[in-house]
């Protein structure tokens, strides 16, 4: 990836970006670009789409605790 944004996100999941290794804040940065590319690239809209991935990650178990907790593991 070259180019780079701001988004602004909730400040504890900047906390937990910041306190993750440098790999999974590179698997942060991929899950991100695709998550916006398929945003941008789609015929719904970016409500539709952002229900979408976020009940997939509740339908997985993926809670805001349960990312902090994966992103603060060492």
């Amino acid at each position: 990836m070259d180019d780079r944004i701001t988004v602004s996100v909730d400040a504890d999941v900047a906390d937990a970006y910041r306190a993750a290794s440098d790999g999974d804040r590179r698997k942060l940065d991929m899950l991100v670009n695709l998550r916006l590319r398929e945003a941008t690239h789609s015929q719904r809209t970016l409500r539709e789409v952002m229900r979408d991935i976020s009940d997939s990650a509740q339908q997985r178990g993926l809670t805001p605790e349960t990312l902090r907790s994966v992103l603060n593991e060492e």
